[in-house]
């Protein structure tokens, strides 16, 4: 048997061959002791003394040697990572949903490695192949590893920077990481190696706060959090990142209005380190520093600008002028798409007054963001300094995901967390289960659920009695998670507007809303309903039962989901008090169901703007919207003799007894109106 030195110099790493001149080419030494006489094994062969003739002794590993411990600790964090996974909550529609954008772009990204991997050992042995037979083994070997070394080392030409299309990409803001203990700095890290392993590559943007005036001083902090950061990410997947030379171009500056649509101030001016460790499959960490485009002086920029800057780049967005001989990495560029914009800040989500977490866990900014703005401007002359100073960070945070999602499309969202919170992984302590945190567990990591789900860790739409005071990792009681997930979202339209004419039962001789008013798209309602439901709706019977009971109409988008509610008399009374709030239909379009939030938004309105003294609805017992109808309700009741689950979120309603007898009433007399005539089996 014989083994050639350079193409298989790592497999007889663990034996104890010397390599020599024979026969005109580079061979080990056979396997054999003793000319024409019988094999013997390595171990009963003497070593060979070390000098002379250029021998080279490699050490010998035992085959059964005891697994080292940098492999019990991957194995170890391996496992960590896969119940990371399985403690998620995904349902078969969300693991649809990441199999078929994820999977396809991690499949070509594993089978890609793998021929570079096939392509460059060939490579190196057809090249050792090709060596001079008569040169000694020393100098072989010194010529392959000089040529190999410069082979890595220069640069790439516009081929090898190709990458796999689509690249998933996460821009991460990291604030004040300076206060950041090390255990939850190794957390953040590790976390940001999970997501690449699932698909989702990180380019970490570290942003430093110094009460330094000098630029200096504020470069070396910027640096050496950088740094940091991925040493910190190089102990779980080494090499996994890299620090690279700010892309940032600092422009000059002019008293033209500013927008962060366009690249005026600031834009990528220098893409080659950055799209190189992105074709490594490495983490690129870029301190909050830029260039000045006359003299090239380094200085601090603010890390949003330099977010907004990367989210146009890679989007294909910067319109600034670029030399005919960048186009191509400009092309390359834009194979990247955002997909995720992380936010990791001390103050962690976006705040609010209305909210029993007293964070928006899930932000609609197209419908909810002026809101957030008038709230937080709202309290900016109040309080300490400090606490104006965390208002307006918050407020910098919130314009910040505004920004960079109306540059991405509605797949996209941002994610506002802690560090804490992104380092968070399950502990043994969390075995316990809180049955009072429906469809939560106090383990689940915020980036890792929102990326497998597209959904906050915890509904935005539940009952503030589902929020249980939980101590968080920095020892203080909150309810709920501090994490906020923010879409660009969808407008809202409600008919009346609860803002001006508040839902009350009709008067006799007032008059109501009306399905076929202006303001209402009857043929867009009727689809909304019949792809929702799968059923064909009786549209002149559907009208005819509602008439003069038109509670309201809340829409979402165009028409992408929507409520109608109505005032239903009990049987057997014409008290216009005894008037019951009912649900009468709750549409999500079927492509828009389970994504983008739009039941959450939806649900919201309805029990906090529209009716917040409650609501009621009926389900069918065996439909399998009903678990979500559960975790949203203060109260259900099975309907003796009927197909029918009754849900309710008015407070205190069970100690009502005739308020509950009427609930129930109606919720029994509600009569179908589909085409099929299939009501009647219910």
């Amino acid at each position: 048997m014989i083994l050639r030195h350079t193409s298989c110099r790592k497999a007889v790493a663990g034996l104890n061959a010397p390599v020599f001149q024979h026969s005109g080419h580079k061979t080990t030494e056979e396997l054999s002791h003793g000319g024409g006489r019988g094999s013997s094994t390595l171990a009963s062969r003497p070593p060979r003394p070390a000098g002379g003739g250029g021998a080279t002794t490699l050490p010998f590993v035992s085959p059964y040697a005891s697994i080292s411990e940098s492999q019990k600790l991957k194995k170890r964090q391996e496992r960590d990572f896969l119940v990371s996974i399985l403690e998620t909550s995904v349902t078969k529609r969300d693991a649809k949903a990441y199999m078929n954008r994820f999977v396809p772009f991690l499949e070509r990204k594993w089978t890609t490695g793998f021929k570079q991997r096939t392509t460059q050992q060939t490579h190196v042995k057809g090249r050792s192949s090709a060596l001079d037979p008569a040169a000694t083994p020393a100098a072989s070997l010194k010529t392959s590893d000089v040529d190999t070394g410069l082979t890595q080392q220069g640069p790439k030409s516009e081929q090898d920077l190709t990458i796999q299309e689509p690249l998933f990409v996460a821009l991460v803001k990291f604030r004040a990481p300076e206060s950041v203990n090390d255990t939850t700095f190794d957390g953040v890290a590790k976390t940001l190696t999970q997501l690449k392993k699932l698909g989702l590559v990180s380019i970490v943007v570290v942003d430093c706060e110094s009460d330094a005036q000098d630029d200096v001083t504020r470069r070396k902090m910027a640096t050496v959090q950088a740094r940091r950061m991925a040493t910190a990410i190089d102990n779980y997947d080494a090499p996994g990142a890299r620090v690279i030379d700010p892309p940032i171009t600092i422009a000059e500056q002019d008293d033209q209005p500013t927008s962060h649509f366009i690249s005026r101030d600031l834009f990528i001016g220098n893409p080659n380190e950055l799209m190189t460790a992105l074709q490594d499959d490495l983490i690129p960490i870029i301190p909050s520093l830029g260039y000045t485009v006359d003299t090239c002086v380094r200085k601090p920029v603010d890390v949003n600008d330099v977010i907004l800057a990367l989210t146009r780049q890679l989007s294909g967005l910067q319109f600034v002028q670029i030399p005919d001989d960048e186009f191509p990495m400009t092309k390359i560029l834009r194979a990247a798409e955002v997909y995720r914009i992380i936010v990791l800040d001390p103050l962690g989500g976006i705040p609010a007054k209305n909210r029993a977490t007293g964070r928006h866990l899930f932000l609609n900014l197209e419908h909810e963001f002026p809101e957030v703005q008038a709230d937080l401007e709202a309290c900016a002359d109040q309080g300490t300094p400090s606490e104006r100073a965390d208002k307006a960070r918050h407020l910098e945070n919130a314009k910040l995901a505004r920004d960079a999602l109306s540059l991405l499309p509605p797949t996209s969202s941002a994610v506002i967390t802690t560090p804490q919170e992104a380092a968070r992984e399950r502990r043994p302590e969390d075995n316990v289960i809180d049955l009072a945190l429906v469809g939560t567990r106090r383990g689940q990591n915020p980036l890792i659920h929102s990326l497998l789900t597209d959904k906050p860790i915890q509904s935005s739409s539940l009952p503030t009695e589902r929020f249980t005071p939980i101590t968080s990792s920095t020892g203080t009681s909150q309810i709920g998670s501090l994490t906020t997930l923010a879409k660009r979202g969808m407008p809202l339209t409600i008919f009346p507007n609860p803002k001006t004419t508040a839902w009350k039962p009709p008067q006799p001789g007032q008059s109501s809303l009306n399905l076929t008013d202006p303001c209402i798209d009857l043929p867009w309602l009727v689809h909304l309903i019949e792809d929702s439901f799968g059923r064909k709706l009786d549209v002149e019977h559907y009208l005819q039962r509602i008439n003069g009971n038109l509670a309201g109409i809340i829409i979402a988008g165009e028409y992408e989901g929507g409520a109608l509610l109505t005032w239903e008399m009990p049987p057997g009374t014409s008290d216009p008090g005894r008037r019951v709030p009912y649900l009468d239909k709750f549409a999500v379009l079927r492509k828009s169901q389970g994504a983008g939030g739009v039941a959450d938004i939806v649900f919201n309105a309805m029990v906090r703007d529209c009716l917040p003294g409650g609501v009621c609805w009926r389900s069918r017992k065996d439909n399998p919207v009903n678990k979500w109808y559960f975790e949203r309700s203060r109260g259900t009741l099975k309907l003796r003799d009927m197909n029918w689950t009754m849900f309710w979120t008015t407070p205190k309603l069970a100690l009502d007894e005739g308020r509950f007898r009427d609930y129930e009433a109606v919720c029994r007399g509600i009569e179908p109106s589909w085409a099929d005539k299939k009501h009647i089996v219910d």
